[in-house]
């Protein structure tokens, strides 16, 4: 019954009594009713369901209440998000004074008490109704003999206390993680450091304190490691039966400078009938990694590899992300292979997706393979190759013309690049390049990625799919209103917000001063893409079907996609049993893939911020030029050239500025000045703090344009 309720919940905007709900329903017993106020009851003390004063029956998030998760600002505000944490559009902004007493990832129930601007909603926090705390990392410091964890989220406004006996000998200023006992009393707990972590000035502890935070494991357990002695690190004759060997074919790998794990290579041929045959090649990760073996078990838990400035923390243990599983040159290496035979207007007309042996002839780099393409200039040893990659980037062309025509966006945003020391200190940050090569393997790679979507779709079989669901139309209508105050007008029909209709306001704002910035502030009115077992297509790519398949090394869905290939192409594996499995597993690895690719882009974030502010610590005093991003009531954050990002609080200004929520400027009371997103300034560092992840700017002048 309970699934009926919501059914019918769903489909109704206004608050129903238990009579009508009764009724609608089509109940004729008295049973039937009281299991329907029991199932009510049920609903509402878990929250899914508001109960107006008048007994009438809303779902919460049609209601102007909302249950959510709290995620808490250092600077005392926070924000909850919707019951879908991948979704922006329920996000309701908490001032410091509307908190009532909740800390970071409480689940808090929240009244909408206003609606403003292109991106904001606002409410007061009613009730915590769930906190689930259990280990923080932080800092230990001494008072009076006492040993304190002082957490190393500045969101946490907890104190921690822990007994002598707990303490694992930590001494002040290491770096620790502290499992959390029980609530002394408010907000103080009683804690038992579980694990030192290292000294607050060890080179890499900052890292680590941030990768724990967000449970990430930087080592792999005994059972993991064991079974990497019986994985050869060769391929052997008797594992190729059965397998395409294209050995003799002309296959190589892109790359990063400093890449080691390397999941893709990539061929090309041109047809007698002008069309273009193009193959990639996947490593056959899943050929080692066997279903429900601690390789296994311990990948799907970790989800995926995290990325950061000074390290990599692999899905899969080195012995296999850069050994056997990685395609590196002059070896042979097992590949699933994904042949395409692509026309002239960028449409895939015939394609065969098969286990292959592969043997990579260069392991290339993106630079030289740029200075190809961009310069026509050859690096010494890929002489033989330059035909194929102008070939490559002949049908990339197409591809990415084809890719547009049907609407697919591309947001244009800039992604930093932090240079770090020996020591782990920052000391350049810059832009990372993307050039033609780039776009080729990603262009290649969208191609390769759909097409085995579309043929697993097309057989109707449980699979794991990359989806990215439609803007919400309110969302669209809020951000054109407010690019409105800029003063720019655009006119689409948003009755049905297709991609186009994104591409072409892209498009019109190309051409605008604070271009980058209003694309960003347009992505976040996006949906995020997750992972799911139905196929709800790719808003973005404009793709009616899409799936991970070439990354299996670093992407735990990418990994099952291959497994399932495997099951249901190259074993025949059709029966009931093999479906209901897969049927049955797939939620549980699309929710947990979701789940830890979050935290994992999350890490990458807060360790990016730190060294950003890392570095601005060296910069005290000097003047940057950059552009405003963002205008709150409490100050602006202007981003600099380099993709530094910093505030300038209003009490550092020179006059009284008033916040106009509206146009998101600030206007100053006797000056009249006004900033607004876009404005470009020259700012000084004024104050910058690794621990706090903070950076403050302080307005030398306007730069007039």
């Amino acid at each position: 019954m309970k699934e009926k309720v919501l059914a019918l919940l769903e489909q109704c905007d206004h608050a129903l009594a238990i009579e009508e709900i009764d009724q609608a329903l089509g109940h004729t017993k008295v049973e039937e009713t009281r299991e329907l106020i029991q199932v009510l009851q049920a609903l509402c003390d878990d929250y899914t369901v508001y109960r107006s004063n008048k007994d009438k029956y809303l779902l919460m998030e049609k209601s102007h209440l909302l249950k959510g998760v709290l995620r808490a600002n250092r600077k005392g505000f926070g924000f909850v998000e919707g019951g879908d944490p991948t979704r922006q559009d329920d996000d309701i902004y908490v001032s410091k004074e509307n908190m009532n007493g909740a800390i970071h990832n409480d689940i808090v129930l929240v009244e909408i008490t206003s609606k403003k601007g292109v991106d904001r909603k606002e409410g007061r926090i009613l009730k915590i109704v769930h906190r689930d705390l259990k280990e923080v990392v932080g800092m230990v410091q001494y008072q009076h003999d006492q040993c304190f964890v002082i957490p190393d989220d500045a969101k946490l406004k907890i104190q921690i206390e822990v007994d002598k006996k707990n303490t694992m000998d930590a001494v002040d200023g290491h770096k620790v993680t502290v499992s959390l006992l029980g609530l002394i009393s408010g907000t103080r707990y009683r804690g038992k450091i579980t694990r030192i972590l290292g000294h607050k000035n060890d080179p890499g502890v900052d890292i680590l304190s941030i990768i724990y935070k967000y449970n990430i494991d930087t080592v792999f357990d005994d059972e993991t490691m064991a079974q990497l002695d019986s994985i050869p690190m060769e391929v052997k004759e008797e594992e190729m039966v059965g397998r395409t060997d294209l050995r003799d074919q002309v296959i190589f790998t892109i790359d990063g400078d400093d890449t080691k794990d390397i999941d893709d290579a990539i061929s090309i041929r041109k047809m007698e009938n002008g069309n273009y045959e193009l193959g990639v090649h996947i490593a056959d990760v899943s050929y080692y990694v066997k279903e429900n073996t601690p390789l296994d078990q311990e990948a799907m838990m970790r989800g995926t590899s995290v990325y950061l400035v000074d390290r990599v923390i692999p899905m899969l243990p080195h012995k296999l992300s850069n050994g056997i599983c990685s395609l590196n040159p002059n070896v042979d290496r097992l590949a699933i292979s994904c042949v395409m035979e692509i026309d002239g207007t960028g449409k895939v007309k015939d394609y065969d997706i098969f286990p292959s042996v592969i043997r990579s002839r260069i392991q290339m780099t993106y630079k030289k393979v740029n200075s190809i393409l961009e310069r026509n200039e050859v690096p010494s040893g890929y002489e033989p190759f330059v035909d194929d990659l102008k070939q490559m980037a002949e049908l990339a062309k197409i591809i990415r013309k084809s890719k547009k025509e049907r609407g697919y966006l591309d947001f244009d945003t800039d992604e930093a690049k932090i240079i770090v020391d020996e020591k782990c200190h920052p000391i350049e940050i810059k832009k990372r390049e993307r050039g033609t090569g780039e776009n080729l393997i990603e262009d290649f790679m969208i191609m390769a990625n759909e097409t085995v979507a579309t043929h697993i779709f097309n057989m109707q079989l449980p699979f794991i799919y990359r989806v990215h669901e439609y803007p919400k139309e309110e969302k669209i209508r809020e951000y054109l209103s407010f690019i409105g105050t800029l003063g720019y007008t655009f006119t689409g029909d948003l009755k049905n917000t297709h991609p186009k209709t994104i591409q072409r306001l892209l498009e019109f704002l190309k051409d605008k001063k604070e271009y980058k910035i209003l694309s960003s502030l347009l992505l976040r009115n996006m949906q995020k893409a997750v992972y799911k077992p139905q196929n709800l297509g790719h808003y973005g790519l404009a793709s009616p079907c899409y799936t991970h398949f070439t990354s299996p090394i670093r992407r735990y869905p990418d990994t099952t996609v291959h497994r399932l290939l495997r099951t249901y192409l190259f074993e025949h594996k059709l029966d009931p049993e093999t479906i209901a499995h897969w049927e049955e597993k797939l939620n549980f690895v699309a929710e947990n893939s979701s789940s830890r690719e979050r935290a994992s882009v999350n890490c990458e974030r807060e360790v990016e911020d730190m060294k950003m502010a890392e570095y601005m610590e060296d910069h005290i005093g000097e003047e940057f030029e950059g552009m405003i991003s963002s205008v709150m009531n409490f100050g602006m954050f202007v981003q600099l050239d380099n993709l530094v990002e910093g505030l300038v609080p209003i009490k550092d200004m020179d006059d009284f500025y008033h916040f106009d929520e509206t146009t998101l400027s600030l206007k100053g009371e006797r000056s009249k000045k006004v900033y607004r997103i876009g404005d470009r300034l020259l700012v000084r560092v004024k104050r910058a703090s690794k621990e706090e992840q903070m950076i403050d700017f302080e307005i030398v002048k306007k730069i007039e344009e």
